[in-house]
């Protein structure tokens, strides 16, 4: 999507400023800008783990090794987003945005040229610091941008991040594949247009700031430090158990479908697609109908509603495992967005800092899923790990012990 697209006028920043006169207006063309971006950086995050089986072939690497370089990319952005966010709450940086797509983009260029597996992985770690500073205030963005409709925002967001993860796989298997890892380098291009619409972003977001600066914090409910604690917990390990299955498909399910199929590897790229497609879906859902029912009816649904069909995954045939795997994907994304906005509401005025902390979270998980995973199918084989991960989401469960914040958003 060009510029003139999500900003149609010349002066971008004004015309942003102009549609944001109510502070009750949802900021659309904001919204839009900030999922572009979204969905531009994560489209070239996703090619590192889309190259996996490239990587394995030119380096002749084991599947813990690809674990290793998956864990890299995922702790350094696990780190460092709560770290960021934090920051940010207190110093507010605009232009932040920037700088994490320029990372982006440096790490892209590093990998296209690695000539060893030390490189891929210092190259993984620069795209994970990108990452690191680009979630917590793309996220504060699109609350900011809201209206008051926060799910509806951060659905938004989420859907331009996850439909960049489910393009790569099948750019990777259309071009990278086809002309080698070198071809990672024509990627750019992409960054640099990310880079041109974060800056106008920044510019929206600095003047908003401005017009910010003075007003009261919001309140959060009326719950005990004790009962808060034990409440981000229990999100945390939602978290975990869905970022460990996950890490089993969208690190893994290549080989799955190589090993237990006989696939080549572009085939089961495309495969891949089809999972990652819907789980970009399914995020549209996750926010707006928290926005209706209740942020906790949507965790209960995505994580536990989910178990069902996990558990017959790794039991079927290839039709069934892609009819499977696309209902899994769907139903399993929609509860991120509900996750974030429920932990915002539980602390609010540190947007910035929940963001940082449950991306970050995240992204740790889904490392240490990828090297746990890796290393258990070198030793175990590649279906025992689908057959264990099948019983992840009934972790679902302790949804119950959260409390129940608001009353739904009423029509």
């Amino acid at each position: 999507m060009s510029l003139v697209t999500v900003y149609p006028e010349v002066s971008m920043s004004s015309t942003l400023a102009a549609t944001a006169a109510s502070q009750g207006d949802t900021r659309y063309k904001v919204l839009g800008a900030i999922s572009v971006s979204h969905f531009l950086n994560d489209l070239l995050q996703s090619l590192i783990i889309a190259l996996y089986p490239l990587f394995k072939s030119n380096y002749e690497l084991s599947f813990t090794q690809i674990g290793l370089l998956s864990l890299t990319y995922q702790i350094t952005a696990s780190l460092l987003q709560p770290v960021v966010g934090f920051y940010t709450d207190k110093r507010p940086q605009p232009y932040s945005l920037v700088l994490g797509m320029g990372c982006t983009l440096s790490g892209l260029l590093l990998l296209a040229n690695a000539a060893s597996f030390p490189l891929l992985l210092l190259g993984a770690m620069v795209v994970g610091l990108g990452s690191s500073i680009f979630h917590p205030e793309s996220s504060r963005v699109a609350r900011m941008a809201s209206g008051g409709r926060h799910g509806l925002a951060q659905s938004i967001f989420q859907v331009g991040g996850n439909g960049g993860t489910a393009l790569g796989p099948l750019l990777a298997a259309l071009i990278i594949i086809p002309h080698g890892q070198g071809s990672l380098a024509w990627f750019a291009v992409l960054a640099l247009l990310a880079m041109a619409v974060l800056l106008k972003v920044g510019q929206w977001y600095r003047l908003q700031q401005r017009r910010q600066a003075g007003r009261p914090k919001p309140q959060g409910p009326a719950l005990s430090r004790r009962r808060i604690a034990v409440t981000l917990g229990v999100l945390l390990l939602l978290i975990t158990s869905k970022y460990f299955y996950l890490a089993s498909l969208t690190n893994y399910y290549t080989f799955y479908l190589m090993d237990h199929f006989g696939l080549g590897m572009q085939a089961a790229q495309y495969h891949l697609f089809i999972f990652l497609f819907a789980v970009a879906a399914g995020t549209v859902l996750g926010g707006p109908i928290g926005d209706r029912i209740g942020r906790k009816q949507v965790i209960w649904f995505s994580i536990l509603g989910v178990a069902p069909f996990t558990l017959i995954l790794p039991h079927v045939g290839l039709t069934a495992t892609t009819a499977l795997s696309f209902v899994i994907g769907f139903i399993l994304a929609s509860a991120f967005s509900a996750i974030i906005v429920y932990a915002q509401e539980l602390l609010p005025g540190r947007v910035g800092t929940i963001a940082g902390l449950f991306f970050g979270f995240a992204f740790g998980m889904a490392g240490v899923g990828a090297a746990v995973l890796g290393h258990l199918a070198d030793s175990h084989g590649i279906e025992y790990v689908y057959r264990l991960c099948a019983y992840l989401p009934l972790m679902g469960v302790i949804t119950v012990l959260l409390p129940n914040l608001h009353t739904p958003r009423q029509r």
